[in-house]
């Protein structure tokens, strides 16, 4: 599938750790929220399947701690969000604030199995103490782990302009 380009097009300049990190905090607030509500839906799918008695002496047992099918949908689910927001317009809404756009070299927007990449590689690069963010700070093109992963950039975007 051909992907098609990203507004606004040019060669803009590769942003800087500070602005990724502040994207980053931005972006997580939503996502703990997002979370949040996924979790919510699938105690109440719970609860419809087993009743509330039942559900609540699972989780009083323990039983429920450490979840692997909720932990899975909850991955699923971050993974879904990033790779809407990144393979249709290249900004999450932490990277639209901030000015900053996930492509690939020639402008146009990243593919599905780059999205796969750019997050498995993110994680990596918080399980590693964020050692795969600040690589930026030593890369000649200010790439991260998940940018030379995933063959994308991250650029810094001019502002629009708004018209009355």
């Amino acid at each position: 599938m051909p992907q098609h380009l990203l507004s606004p097009e040019g060669n803009f300049p590769p942003a800087g750790l500070g602005r990724r990190l502040a994207a980053i905090f931005y972006d997580a607030l939503l996502c703990i929220a997002l979370l949040m509500v996924t979790t919510l839906v699938y105690k109440l799918v719970w609860m419809a399947c087993v009743g509330e008695a039942k559900l609540r002496q699972l989780s009083e047992s323990g039983a429920l701690d450490g979840d692997p099918l909720l932990s899975t949908i909850l991955l699923v689910t971050l993974w879904a969000f990033f790779a809407r927001f990144w393979t249709h317009a290249g900004q999450t809404l932490g990277m639209q604030v901030w000015g900053i756009r996930v492509q690939n070299a020639d402008g146009t927007a990243i593919s599905l199995w780059q999205a796969l990449l750019r997050f498995t590689a993110a994680i990596a690069s918080w399980l590693c103490i964020g050692l795969g963010f600040f690589w930026s700070l030593l890369d000649q093109q200010k790439r991260s782990w998940h940018d030379r992963c995933s063959g994308t950039q991250l650029v810094r975007i001019p502002k629009r302009k708004r018209s009355l």
